[in-house]
């Protein structure tokens, strides 16, 4: 009898648990329950470790390498309507932190204090989300270059409270709350 694609996926899972913690795998044609599988094995995995499991059974891949002419990250930050003490083209450099940004190792910090492995920092927000209808103002940026040894091409605003959110999570890499 051939295992189903959900049971190979849970097998998956629970060998990584067993390689983890040196426990015997359950066979690949048994459906595991949280009998099988003792509550030490689950709780020495790390979360990312079970969900990616069982939500795909693929290997995950590094990121592209960087650049040979570039070290370090590299954003240009276009504001517009923000206020003329805001307003312009900035250079951010991290790692380490340079450019004509106002406060370059305050938005490194928060651009790293937001950076996960497998989610972009830079995501617009998700078409079916539900938001609040706050204008948050006129203001509106760009962000171009390279995060993470990833290409960065975003825009931002602070037409709704999603948006407003999503800004004000990457406070002070833009602007901060006096717009």
């Amino acid at each position: 009898m051939t295992a189903s694609p959900r049971h190979r996926t849970a097998s998956l899972a629970v060998s990584a648990a067993s390689l983890l913690c040196g426990l015997t795998a359950t066979p690949a044609t048994a459906t595991p329950t949280p009998a099988s599988v003792p509550s030490h094995a689950t709780s020495a995995i790390p979360a990312h470790v079970t969900s990616v499991a069982l939500a795909d059974a693929s290997p995950l891949l590094p990121p592209p390498p960087l650049p040979e002419d570039r070290t370090g990250d590299h954003l240009t930050l276009v504001v517009h309507g923000a206020g003329p003490e805001h307003d312009g083209v900035r250079q951010l450099f991290c790692h380490p932190e340079a450019g004509d940004h106002p406060e370059p190792a305050a938005a490194c910090r928060v651009l790293d204090e937001n950076t996960q492995w497998g989610r972009d920092v830079f995501a617009p927000v998700p078409p079916d989300s539900v938001c609040t209808m706050i204008d948050g103002g006129p203001a509106t940026a760009r962000v171009t270059g390279y995060w993470a040894g990833r290409p960065v091409d975003a825009e931002f605003s602070r037409r709704d409270g999603c948006e407003i959110a999503r800004w004000d999570r990457l406070v002070p890499f833009l602007p901060g709350a006096g717009l």
